[in-house]
């Protein structure tokens, strides 16, 4: 090797060293408190600034400038993200770390917490226990008692009809719901979603459980690294079981009953078009929380997240309209305007190099990284096709929060997932 090139590889190795060093202290430097009492009435002068000091600034946070479209007009959320799923670059972002109630979308970390504990094919026998606590007016799929379910079943029931039922079910499998909040929070944590405070599985409103717009975009992404996820948020419709009946002395059987996706992005509804592209991830919807939604959608090789909370406007799928339109001008925008700020990675996220023959390849010998646990080995577009459904989702793995945030992002890896295929040309149904 050149002393040239010597010189420059120590050099970088010494400034990631340093950052390294001081990354310890990232997360409770750059992170708010834990949240405490209700939700202020306006956004908070001072929130998070993880992903960087703008995303902790009230209001809207764009880089307009020739050639970048106008955000849409008449945007009416508390609270809203426009992000690249693949670089984690801010687009654009509305207070996005105001902590807030996130109703089912908390869900996505639910799924992105357990998912992974147990095989879809296991089956599991429901007890009257399994069901207790679950909160007044929930959303449910229709567990019954004593009927047993495939763990396939629950997160049909967990995604598309956002059952409550399912999630206490499964929760009772991983031990009970409090150690479900523990196993949630600890995730959370991991992730460096400092806005988040878990109280309850299901996202049911309850005292001092709030998330952002900021942290359930990070849960999106997360859970999107995992096929299973990915099925599961992007299925339309589905079969489930229903309750055993016996006629007479004849043979008890089984029927199953329809059930579709409450996503109305993906399904469709009476006012509201399935958007081009789409493929997840979840909604969310109680008198506290008003309604949140998260989405994925792919257009033109590019893969945008967006989250939104809380429109003030309460004309019919507001929150899906108003995601729509971040949607439509993320696309337009992607590749033009300069961002406001990165998705954080997990804290466990493996040191990586950059692409064979980017710049800065390779530089510390590090093996090809994840982007956390639960990650699967890199796949083209076209692959992973499960029993008919496909998944959608890319990330950016990245050494540490630090590295960006610092401007030291010198060591990075760009893993694709299989994009959303199927949705790029499902028509209406």
């Amino acid at each position: 090797m050149s002393a040239p090139k010597k010189i420059a590889q120590r050099s970088l190795l010494i400034t990631s060293a340093a950052l390294l060093t001081v990354s310890g202290l990232a997360p409770s430097a750059f992170a708010a408190p834990k949240p405490s009492g209700s939700p202020t009435a306006a956004p908070p002068a001072g929130m998070s600034q993880v992903g960087g000091a703008r995303l902790g600034v009230p209001g809207t946070q764009v880089n307009l400038a020739a050639g970048v479209p106008v955000l849409p007009k008449g945007l009416s959320a508390r609270s809203w993200i426009v992000t690249d799923a693949e670089s984690g670059d801010v687009l654009a972002s509305h207070n996005a770390h105001w902590r807030l109630p996130p109703a089912s979308t908390l869900k996505m970390l639910f799924a992105d917490t357990v998912l992974p504990r147990f095989p879809r094919d296991q089956r599991h026998q429901v007890v009257p226990t399994d069901l207790a606590g679950i909160g007044a007016g929930s959303s449910m799929v229709g567990i019954k008692e004593n009927e047993t379910y495939t763990v396939h079943d629950l997160w049909l029931g967990v995604f598309l009809r956002s059952g409550n039922d399912a999630v206490h079910v499964l929760s009772a499998m991983n031990g009970g719901v409090a150690q479900t909040v523990k196993d949630m929070q600890a995730h959370a944590d991991a992730l460096q979603a400092g806005d988040t405070h878990v109280v309850s599985p299901d996202g049911y409103d309850a005292p001092e459980q709030y998330s952002s717009a900021y942290d359930l975009t990070l849960f999106a992404r997360s859970g999107l690294q995992k096929k299973d996820f990915r099925e599961y948020c992007s299925t339309v419709r589905a079969k489930f079981p229903g309750a055993t009946t016996q006629k007479g002395k004849g043979k008890p059987t089984r029927e199953s009953f329809e059930i579709q996706n409450t996503n109305r992005l993906l399904s469709g509804d009476t006012d509201t078009s399935v958007y081009p592209g789409i493929a997840g991830v979840k909604n969310g919807n109680t008198t506290n929380a008003g309604a949140t939604f998260t989405g994925v959608a792919e257009r033109g090789g590019k893969v945008l997240l967006v989250t939104v909370m809380n429109p003030e406007k309460h004309e019919h799928d507001e929150v899906y309209k108003e995601t729509a339109q971040l949607f439509d001008w993320g696309f337009k925008a992607a590749g033009k305007v300069k961002p406001v700020g990165v998705l954080v990675p997990p804290l466990n996220a493996t040191p990586s190099a950059r692409p064979s023959g980017a710049p800065g390849a390779n530089v510390t010998g590090a093996p090809q990284g994840t982007a956390g646990a639960g990650s699967e080995p890199v796949k083209g577009a076209a692959a992973a096709q499960s029993g008919g459904s496909r998944g959608a989702g890319t990330a950016l793995a990245i050494a540490t929060g630090l590295l960006v945030l610092l401007g030291g992002a010198a060591f990075l890896v760009n893993r694709r997932w299989p994009l959303p295929d199927l949705m790029r040309r499902r028509q209406r149904p």
